[in-house]
């Protein structure tokens, strides 16, 4: 039995659920428009470029479950899961997990954006086990605070060797499938990387070090 990771946005998802998110609130004009859009813009810019400040980020992300009741903002997320998310699902990234669902690998998402957004969309893909930023609560409440470490760039590779302690599992025969060349400190420590509809920088190194390169989208654009 092996360990299937996933990293979620732009992977398993054909698109951003964090950024989404962000411009869920905007729509629905939980947060002032024009500057939450402007920042949520340039925090992706940031993503895409290997030069966000995730503390920073996730400060951003977080702070408006600090200014609803729990109620509305879980209200929300259900609306955004069924309006944003459902749609991002490819059949390509079912069959991939059914895949190693029928393989009897354990099969883990590991994403950079915050749980509150992500953990229902790992129910959704019917996958047990995430690893995110998670969210602290306290009395009921949010906080806008993560506990430990944000599971971003080589922040992923210590969250999982948490999880692997905690859990008893080895990376043997592990995969790891991500888009992103923010991933390459994970993608370097498992058994079968695998570049899923990557960034050129990832593009480029799978290439250069002969790692599979694939596509989840079900329509090439």
């Amino acid at each position: 039995m092996a360990l299937a990771i996933f990293d979620l946005d732009h992977t398993l998802l054909d698109s951003d659920s964090d950024h989404a998110w962000g411009q869920y609130l905007v729509d629905k004009e939980l947060v002032d428009p024009a500057v939450h859009k402007h920042r949520n813009d340039h925090f992706y810019e940031q993503y895409k470029a290997g030069t966000l400040d995730i503390h920073e980020y996730l400060a951003f992300s977080l702070k408006p479950l600090t200014d609803y009741s729990l109620e509305d903002m879980l209200a929300s997320r259900e609306a955004f899961l069924n309006e944003r998310i459902v749609p991002m699902i490819s059949q390509k990234s079912r069959d991939l997990i059914a895949h190693h669902k029928r393989q009897g690998d354990t099969l883990l998402i590991i994403t950079a954006t915050n749980g509150f957004v992500t953990y229902p969309i790992a129910e959704l893909l019917g996958i047990d086990h995430i690893i995110a930023p998670h969210p602290e609560f306290i009395d009921g409440g949010y906080t806008g605070r993560v506990v430990g470490t944000p599971s971003f760039q080589h922040g992923k590779v210590i969250r999982l060797n948490e999880w692997l302690e905690e859990q008893g599992y080895e990376l043997t025969d592990s995969w790891f499938y991500s888009d992103s060349h923010n991933d390459l400190p994970l993608l370097e420590i498992v058994d079968h990387p695998v570049a899923v509809d990557p960034d050129d920088t990832l593009r480029k190194v799978a290439e250069d070090k002969g790692w599979p390169v694939i596509s989840l989208r079900d329509q090439e654009t």
